[in-house]
């Protein structure tokens, strides 16, 4: 049975991210290009087609929807959507975890350096685009549980 991703893995693979970037970024920042405010901005797409996915299948679920035929959701749709899911809040971590490590180096040379002033901005759409990715895909993966889940606080079974 597949498991349910788990936020502190999540949280432990962004903290690793960060660690590394910051990093890399404090031996090479001198070196890397301008951060348009735009650099972050490609997972918020993603993020908002997860959410809706998510309440259609959310939808489709609640109805009991689900199976062949027309006006169903396809059981291989809903697989699809949670490996989509997993993925994503993979990424969405990892993404997250990157920019939080620039921003780690960042907000503490914004007084001396100019370009880290310029730069912030730019990496704090990233940091966000990163955790909304991150939480849409979460939500996604918790509308494709079906409804009777044993990991759903019901009863306890005899």
């Amino acid at each position: 049975m597949l498991k349910q991703t788990r936020i502190r893995d999540l949280l432990a693979l962004a903290a690793l991210a960060a660690v590394v970037a910051w990093l890399l970024v404090r031996t090479m920042y001198g070196s890397l290009p301008p951060i348009p405010v735009y650099a972050g901005a490609s997972l918020y797409p993603v993020a908002v087609i997860e959410v809706i996915l998510a309440f259609m299948i959310r939808s489709r679920v609640g109805k009991h929807e689900i199976g062949e035929g027309p006006g169903r959701l396809h059981p291989i749709t809903a697989a699809r959507a949670v490996a989509l899911a997993k993925a994503s809040a993979l990424v969405g971590a990892a993404s997250a975890g990157v920019w939080v490590g620039f921003l780690l180096y960042l907000v503490p040379q914004r007084g001396v350096v100019q370009a880290a002033t310029d730069d912030t901005s730019g990496v704090l759409v990233g940091a966000v685009a990163g955790i909304a990715l991150a939480a849409a895909a979460l939500w996604l993966e918790y509308c494709c549980r079906t409804p009777e889940d044993p990991d759903e606080p019901n009863e306890p079974a005899v």
